[in-house]
Parts: structure tokens; sequence; C-alpha cells
């Protein structure tokens, strides 16, 4: 079984349903995935968390490739607003909801392993080929920023990908100590940055594993859509994400999830009406 975490608010659906479909169409092993999320309306009216009706509606597509395959939702905003509630880090560079994955070790019940994964990925390839890496002696396993290698430190690691060993964890306390230094102090890039500077020992894996750059790259098995810095013909950033077809195709030129993207596409209006019925 390949347990695989997510985060995030009803938006993410698209990016959920998207990277669940290229997940499933590669890989023959079960696949066990939580996705935290949580009500944060008191920052923001549209944070609210992932509806019953888009988790019944995931785990009818995954279970369509493996009726072992389940999806979960796991509201963790008590939790959350415990540790992290008006703290000096909700004003990150992305929503809070990336602040969720610091909280695995306080969920009760998560596996001693666990990939953790950004909402706005796609799998190119079996994705238990990152999954069984063995990472026994290493907290987790991690691939380099792009930017941030260069920029931060030659090891410093994107948290897009994070294949999270959490029994090592639990003894090291990493998370625990990740949580303690947001409460103090602001970082520029919150989670990432109190995970990397918390770390006592990662395994850097190749780009191919948290690929942020190429999107054609035919060893790719996890390819990030994040945003990226463009020089020509002005300094400027580009940020769009799978779901976001057009683009993709346009400006990205990536054609090589095409063949999941139109199941999206397929699936998402089968969703739309879906909706209109209970409606």
């Amino acid at each position: 079984m390949i347990n695989i975490l997510l985060c995030g608010n009803k938006k993410v659906f698209d990016g959920a349903l998207t990277e669940l479909i290229s997940i499933t169409n590669r890989t023959k092993e079960v696949i066990n995935c939580y996705i935290y999320t949580m009500n944060l309306t008191r920052l923001k009216e549209e944070y609210l968390p992932i509806e019953d009706e888009q988790i019944d509606f995931l785990n009818e597509v995954v279970k369509s490739k493996n009726k072992e395959n389940r999806v979960q939702k796991i509201d963790v905003t008590e939790i959350y607003e415990k540790e992290f509630g008006k703290g000096k880090n909700e004003g990150a560079y992305c929503t809070p909801y990336t602040l969720l994955r610091l909280l695995a070790d306080l969920i009760p019940g998560m596996p001693d392993k666990l990939l953790y994964l950004d909402i706005d990925m796609m799998v190119g390839d079996d994705i238990s080929k990152l999954y069984n890496i063995d990472i026994e002696n290493y907290e987790y396993a991690a691939v380099k920023e792009k930017y941030g290698c260069w920029l931060i430190r030659p090891d410093y690691i994107n948290a897009g990908m994070l294949l999270l060993n959490m029994k090592k964890i639990k003894e090291t306390k990493l998370l625990e100590k990740a949580r303690n230094l947001l409460k103090v102090k602001k970082l520029l890039f919150a989670d990432q940055s109190a995970i990397y500077w918390n770390t006592q020992k990662k395994l850097l894996l190749p780009r191919k594993f948290n690929e942020q750059s190429k999107f054609n790259r035919k060893d790719t098995v996890v390819c990030h859509f994040c945003k990226r810095l463009i020089f020509r013909p002005y300094p400027h950033t580009e940020n769009f994400k799978q779901w976001n077809i057009d683009e993709v195709h346009t400006v990205l030129k990536c054609h090589y999830f095409d063949e999941d993207l139109e199941e999206y596409i397929k699936l998402k209006e089968k969703y739309k009406c879906k909706i209109k019925e209970i409606v």
C-alpha cells in the first residue's frame, strides 16, 4: 500500500483530481490517500474545508482503477488552531494550508511511511518507484529546490514532495521543532524552511522525483507545476497549474499528461452534473 498525503481546502479539488488520475493511471499498488483540511474562514471566507461530496467523487474515481484504493478526509482545524492559530506565519508565501503537513505527527493512525505531495503535481511514472525508496535511516527524502539551492544553501530542499519516515521523525521530533520555530519566527518560506533548518538527516533524490523546470522529460516520476522565474523578454514569474490546460499547452509546451487531462475534463463535467442533481 502506498500512503499519500495531500493538503488544502475546497479549492484544491481540481488539483487533487488531476493528481490522483495521474497516479492511479500508472500505479498498480493500492493507493491510500489522506487529505488534511480545515475551516479557516476567520482569515478568509473562501478558506472552507474540502467538501464531503468532493471526497466521495475522488473515492469514486480512484476506486474505478482499483477497488481497494481510497481517499480519506481528515479535518485538522482544531489542531491547526492550537499550533498555528493567529501565529507569525499564517500570511506566508502560500496559504496557511501549506502548514498542515507539519501536523502529521499529531494525527492519530498515520502510517510509518507517508508521501506528501503538493496539490500542483502530476505523476508521470509508477509512484512506487519513489515510495519504495529505502529511507529507514533518514527523516525524509526530498529533491533540491531549483532556486533555493543557489540562493540559500546547496542542499536546500523543495518541500513539495517529501517522502516522510514518520517513525524517525517522531524520534527526532523534526515536525515538533519545525512548529516551534514557526511560533517564534516569521520565515519567508515558512514550513519548507522550518523543516530544512531542523533536519538531522535527509536523503537527497534526483530531480526526476520533483521536476520543477522541465515538463516533458520522459524519466520524470513527479512533475511539479510550481511558480517559475522567467528572465525573457523581461524578469517575471509564471504560475500555471496542471488544470490550466490551455496554458500548459501553449506556454509550458507540455503535452505529456494530455490523456490524464482529457480524463479530468470528462470527470469534472460528470461531477458538475452530480452536484446539480443534488442541488
